[in-house]
C-alpha cells in the first residue's frame, strides 16, 4: 500500500496584529495528524509548519520537495488552516480565468500565496504520479456576516501586500487541474471556527476541519473525495448556515472519485450519481428539482442496505426517510434512483408484435391515444421482420435500425429508448418562470473575433468548414445580473452523449464573464464516419444550468449511444435503464432556499449545426 506525504499548515498567530489572530488552526492540524495515521498506519510521512514557520517561501518549498515525493500509489496531502484573502483581478490573464473579477489567496505567516500559484505548485507535485489532495480551511472572499459564537478566517488585504500576478501555469489543450481541492467555503463566503465539545473540554476548530475529520474517522477504507466532501458538507450545515464546502474538480470518474488515501480496495463500483447523507433536517439525498425530481410519492432511492423514500423535494436535494433500516449517524453512502413518479416517454409500437422489457422510463401507448398526442418525449418503434426502427414524429430515424431477433435484442432496444429519453430530458431541462432566466447568456464566438454569432431562422447557430478546416469557436458565459451565479454548461451531441467538460461548474460574478475551457478554442469537427459525405453535418446543444449554489453535476453525464456496447451502465455517467431519470419540473413551486442551498435555478439550451466541406 502507498505512502501518505502530508504537509500540515496551521497558523493562529500572524505578525500583522492581534485582530488577525485565530484560535483553531493549530488545533486543526494537530487533530489531522493522528486521524491520518489511523487511516494509514505506519505509512504517514508528515511535515508540520505552525505559525511563524509557515512563511510563503516555506510552504512553497515544502510542496516542491516534501509533497513531490509522492509517486504512483501514494497520496500527497496539503492541509492548510488559516486566513484567506482576496484582491481585485487586474491583468487580462487574471480577468480571463477569474470570472468573479477577484483573485483569492491563502495567507501565510508573512503574506499571501495566490491560489493559482499554489494550484500550479500542487499540479507540479502531481507530475511525480501521486494523487494530490488539498484541504483548505480558510476564506476565499469577504462579504458575509459573522455568525454568533464563531470567528471568520478572512483577512482583508493589507496596503503593503502586492500579490504577484499568477496564471494557471497551464498551456495547450489541457488546462484542467491535476489535484483535488476540498475547500471550506465557496467564493463569496467566509469560513468559520468555533468551540466544539471534546473529552478534555471545549476545543476551538474550524467548522469545516471538524466536519471533515469526523467524516474521515467514520469513512470506508477507500472513501473518495466526493463522498468525504458530501459528509463534511452535511456536517457543516448541521452547525451553521452560509458556509458551503466546495469540491473541485467534481467531474464524475475523475479525481473526485479516486480514493483520498491509499489503502486496500473495498469493492467500490465507481462514482455514484447520488449520495445519501445526514443533513440538518435529517437524512437527505443530493438530488433535487434541478435534476428533474419533482414529485415525492412513489420516489425511492436504493442503497445496499435498503430503500429510502422521499418526503420532500428541495432545489438541490430531497429529504428522505429510511424504510425499515437505520443508516449509521453521520455516514455517507451511494444510492441509486430506483422509482420515480414522473410521466415516462410514450412508445408507439408499429408492426409485428414485440414484447419490450419493462422500464420506468417507457410506456407503450396506442398511436391515436391522448398519451401519444400529448407526450413530451415520443417514439415510434417500427418493427419489420427482425429489424426495429426508432423514429421521430416526422418519420426520421433516431439511430440506425436495430436487430430484433430475441430477448437480448429487445433488451438492447429498451436500453436505447431509455437512453434517448434521458438525453432529451437533459437537453430540454426547464425551470419554468424562474427569476434567474436570462441572467446568464451563452455566446458562441468565432475564434479570434469578439462579436458572437446569432441563431439563424431555424434557431440554430450555423457553423461551416472553410475548405478542409473545421470551424474554431470560443464559448462565453456572460452574467448580466448584479450578483454571482453558479453555472454549469452541459454539452450534448447528436450521438446522444452529454458531459460538462466545457464549463464543469463555477461561480460567475455579477457583470462578469466565464469562458469555456478557460478561453481555449473549440474545434467543431464532424465525426469521422461523416467526413467526406456530401451535405454532411452534425448537431450539438449547449444546455446552461444557472443556480444560486453548487449542484450535483454527475447526472448530466451520458456516454454516447453505441448499439454494440450492450448495457450503458458506466462510471462516466448514470445508467440509462430507468433507474436514473432527468425531466423538466412541472412548476416553479420551489421551497425557499437555505443559504447554502442551490435556491432558485434556471436552464436554457442553445442549438448548433456544423456543416462539412461543400
Amino acid at each position: 500500500m502507498g505512502t501518505v506525504y502530508a504537509l500540515l499548515v496551521g497558523i493562529d498567530e500572524y505578525r500583522i496584529g492581534v485582530r488577525a489572530r485565530l484560535r483553531g488552526c493549530v488545533n486543526d492540524v494537530a487533530a489531522a495528524g493522528p486521524a491520518l495515521e489511523r487511516r494509514a498506519p505506519g505509512r504517514l510521512r508528515a511535515l508540520t509548519l505552525l505559525n511563524g514557520e509557515a512563511t510563503v517561501a516555506a510552504v512553497e518549498e515544502a510542496v516542491r520537495t516534501h509533497l513531490k515525493q509522492a509517486g504512483p500509489g501514494d497520496t500527497a496531502l496539503l492541509w492548510f488552516s488559516g486566513h484567506g484573502t482576496e484582491y481585485a483581478a487586474s491583468t487580462p490573464q487574471e480577468l480571463r480565468i477569474e470570472p468573479t473579477g477577484r483573485c483569492q489567496a491563502v495567507v501565510c505567516a508573512d503574506g499571501p500565496l495566490p491560489d493559482k500559484r499554489l494550484g500550479a505548485l500542487l499540479d507540479s507535485a502531481a507530475t511525480a504520479g501521486g494523487h494530490v489532495v488539498a484541504v483548505l480551511d480558510c476564506c476565499f472572499s469577504g462579504g458575509a456576516s459573522r455568525e454568533e459564537g464563531t470567528a471568520a478566517r478572512y483577512l482583508p488585504p493589507l496596503p503593503d501586500w502586492e500579490p504577484p500576478s499568477a496564471s494557471r501555469d497551464a498551456v495547450g489543450p489541457d488546462p484542467r487541474p491535476h489535484h483535488l481541492l476540498l475547500a471550506a467555503s465557496r467564493i463569496g463566503q467566509l469560513s468559520h471556527e468555533r468551540r466544539f465539545d471534546a473529552p478534555g473540554g471545549p476545543v476551538v476548530h474550524g467548522v469545516f476541519s471538524h466536519a471533515l475529520l469526523d467524516a474521515l474517522r467514520g469513512a470506508r477504507p477507500a472513501v473518495t473525495g466526493r463522498e468525504l466532501l458530501a459528509a463534511a458538507d452535511a456536517g457543516v450545515r448541521r452547525v451553521l448556515s452560509g458556509q458551503q464546502p466546495v469540491l473541485f474538480p467534481a467531474e464524475p470518474g475523475g479525481l473526485a472519485d479516486r480514493p483520498v488515501l491509499p489503502g486496500p480496495p473495498d469493492g467500490g463500483a465507481g462514482p455514484s450519481p447520488y449520495l445519501l447523507r445526514e443533513g440538518p433536517q435529517g437524512w437527505e439525498v443530493d438530488c433535487g428539482r434541478v435534476h428533474g425530481l419533482t414529485g415525492g410519492a412513489g420516489t425511492e432511492f436504493a442503497a445496499a442496505e435498503g430503500v429510502v423514500r422521499v418526503r420532500a423535494v428541495r432545489a438541490d436535494r430531497c429529504l428522505v426517510d429510511p424504510d425499515g433500516w437505520t443508516p449509521e449517524p453521520g455516514s455517507v453512502r451511494p444510492v441509486a434512483l430506483s422509482a420515480l413518479a414522473l410521466p415516462p416517454a410514450a412508445v408507439v409500437l408499429d408492426g409485428e408484435d414485440v414484447a419490450l422489457p419493462p422500464s420506468p422510463l417507457l410506456r407503450p401507448v396506442a398511436a391515436d391515444s391522448l398519451e401519444a398526442r400529448s407526450a413530451r418525449v415520443w417514439f415510434r418503434v417500427e418493427v419489420r421482420g427482425a429489424r426495429a426502427r426508432v423514429l421521430r414524429r416526422d418519420g426520421s430515424p433516431y439511430v440506425d435500425p436495430l436487430p430484433l431477433a430475441g430477448a437480448a435484442d429487445a433488451a438492447r432496444l429498451t436500453d436505447c429508448l431509455a437512453r434517448l429519453t434521458h438525453w432529451h430530458r437533459i437537453r430540454d431541462l426547464d425551470a419554468g418562470l424562474s427569476p434567474l432566466a436570462g441572467r446568464v447568456r451563452v455566446e458562441v464566438v468565432p475564434w479570434g473575433r469578439e462579436e458572437p454569432l446569432r441563431p439563424d431562422g431555424n434557431g440554430e447557430i450555423a457553423l461551416a468548414y472553410d475548405g478542409p478546416r473545421a470551424p474554431w469557436v470560443t464559448v462565453r458565459l456572460r452574467n448580466t445580473g448584479p450578483r454571482p451565479l453558479w453555472c454549469v454548461l452541459v454539452n450534448l451531441d447528436d450521438r446522444f452523449g452529454a458531459g460538462s467538460s466545457l464549463f464543469p461548474g463555477q461561480f460567475i460574478g455579477g457583470g462578469m464573464t466565464g469562458h469555456a475551457l478557460d478561453g481555449d478554442p473549440i474545434r467543431m469537427v464532424l465525426p469521422a464516419s461523416r467526413t467526406g459525405r456530401p451535405g454532411a453535418f452534425a448537431r450539438d446543444w449547449l444546455t446552461l444550468v444557472v443556480a444560486e449554489g453548487e449542484l450535483n453535476t454527475v447526472p448530466f453525464h451520458l456516454d454516447r449511444w453505441d448499439p454494440l456496447a450492450g448495457s450503458h451502465r458506466s462510471a462516466s455517467g448514470p445508467p440509462a435503464d430507468g433507474l436514473l431519470r432527468l425531466t423538466a419540473p412541472r412548476s416553479r413551486d420551489m421551497v425557499a432556499a437555505r443559504p447554502a442551498g442551490a435556491g432558485q435555478w434556471a436552464a436554457s439550451t442553445l442549438a448548433l449545426r456544423t456543416s462539412g466541406p461543400a
